[in-house]
C-alpha cells in the first residue's frame, strides 16, 4: 500500500518558526506518508539537502509582487496544482492566519483534508475575535504542545476543538552532535566559550535590544559570539559593539549543533524554547512582543521554574544586566 501525500504549508511568519515546525513534522511523518513542505519563507532553500524530501517555494505576498486579490488567487492555484500532481490527501496549514488562498484550495478540492496547526498562547489581539470563523473553515486543528501551556490564558486556550500533541521540536538528543562535532561544524575554536545569539533585527526598538544583549557579553575572556543574521541596521550599519568578536553562520537544523554553545541569547519563541531547554544551554530570553505570539508569559514560565533567565524586554539595561549574568560559570551551571 502506498502512502499518502500530506502537504505541510507554512506563512512566512517572523523567523524560520513556522518552517521549523513544519521540518519537525515531516520528520516525524516519513515512515508512514510522502510529505511536502511549502512555504512562503525563503529559508525553505536550505532544507531539501537535510531532509531528502521535496520542498515548494511560493513567493509571499509580502513580496508586493501582486495584488492582495491576485495573490490569493495565485496561492490556490499553486496549491491546487500540487495536489493535482502528486495526489495529496492532507493539506496542513502552520500559521496564525490561515490564508484566502488555503481555504480556496480545499474549496476546489472537497475531498483535501484541511488542517490548521496552530500553536497556542496567543497574546489578546484582534485576531482572536476571528479564531471561531477561521476554526470552521478546517476539518482539524492540532496545537503543539508548550512547555509553558500550564500559562496559557489566552484566546487560543479558552477554546476545545484543538487536538493537543506533543511539542514539536527539531532538537533530538540521540542525533545531536556532540560539543567537540558541533564546533568543527562551525568552525569555532574548541577551546574558546561560545555564545549563540539569536535576536532579530530591523526596526529601531528590536536593532536596541541586539546591541543591549550584545553589551552584556563585553569582558567575557576569548568569547565568540554566534549570530544567525548579520547584525545589521537597515542602513547597514553594525550593531556590534567594540571588544567582540561577532560571526554571523547560517547552519540548518541549528537543533543539531546547539551542544557548540555555553550559552544562549534568544527570542522567547516556540522553537528556542523547545529546542534550548532539551538541550540545556543556558539561556537568557528577550522576548519578541509582536505579533500572536506572547512570548512574555513563556519567559515567565522558564524564569518561574528555573530553566531560563529572563530579561525585561522593555529595559534596555535590563537586557545587558540580564546577559552579563551568563558569563558567571555558577550561573550557568546552575
Amino acid at each position: 500500500m502506498s502512502k499518502p501525500t500530506i502537504i505541510l504549508a507554512t506563512s512566512n511568519g517572523v523567523g524560520m518558526g513556522h518552517l521549523v515546525r513544519a521540518t519537525a513534522i515531516a520528520i516525524s511523518l516519513k515512515d508512514v506518508a510522502n510529505p511536502i513542505i511549502v512555504s512562503m519563507a525563503g529559508g525553505i532553500s536550505e532544507i531539501p539537502s537535510y531532509l531528502g524530501i521535496r520542498c515548494e517555494y511560493i513567493p509571499g505576498r509580502d513580496r508586493l509582487w501582486m495584488s492582495r486579490d491576485k495573490w490569493d488567487q495565485y496561492l490556490r492555484d499553486r496549491l491546487v496544482a500540487l495536489i493535482e500532481e502528486t495526489d495529496a490527501q492532507v493539506l496542513s496549514f502552520d500559521g496564525a492566519v490561515p490564508y484566502p488562498g488555503v481555504v480556496a484550495a480545499r474549496s476546489a478540492k472537497p475531498k483535501l483534508t484541511l488542517v490548521w496547526v496552530r500553536r497556542g498562547l496567543w497574546q489578546k489581539t484582534l485576531m482572536r475575535f476571528v479564531l471561531g470563523i477561521q476554526t470552521s473553515m478546517m476539518d482539524a486543528v492540532i496545537e503543539p504542545g508548550d512547555f509553558a501551556r500550564e500559562y496559557d490564558h489566552g484566546p487560543t486556550s479558552k477554546r476545545h476543538e484543538a487536538i493537543t500533541a506533543a511539542p514539536v521540536s527539531l532538537f533530538n538528543e540521540e542525533q545531536a552532535l556532540s560539543r567537540e562535532e558541533a564546533r568543527q561544524q562551525l568552525k569555532l575554536d574548541l577551546k574558546r566559550p561560545a555564545v549563540l545569539v539569536q535576536l532579530g533585527t530591523g526596526d529601531l526598538d528590536v536593532n536596541q535590544k541586539m546591541t543591549a544583549a550584545l553589551e552584556g557579553l563585553i569582558g567575557w575572556k576569548d568569547l565568540q559570539v554566534v549570530v544567525t543574521k548579520e547584525p545589521i541596521d537597515k542602513a547597514g550599519n553594525s550593531l556590534v559593539p567594540a571588544g567582540l568578536d561577532v560571526r554571523a553562520i547560517r547552519y540548518f537544523p541549528l537543533a543539531k549543533v546547539l551542544h557548540a554553545f555555553d550559552g544562549a541569547i534568544c527570542a522567547t519563541g516556540y522553537n528556542g524554547v523547545h529546542e534550548l531547554l532539551p538541550a540545556k544551554v543556558p539561556t537568557v530570553f528577550v522576548s519578541n512582543i509582536r505579533g500572536t505570539d506572547d512570548q512574555e508569559t513563556r519567559a515567565r514560565w522558564c524564569h518561574d521554574f528555573g530553566f531560563a533567565l529572563r530579561a525585561n524586554q522593555a529595559d534596555l539595561a535590563d537586557i545587558t544586566k540580564t546577559v552579563k549574568q551568563l558569563q558567571n560559570p555558577e550561573t550557568r551551571a546552575g
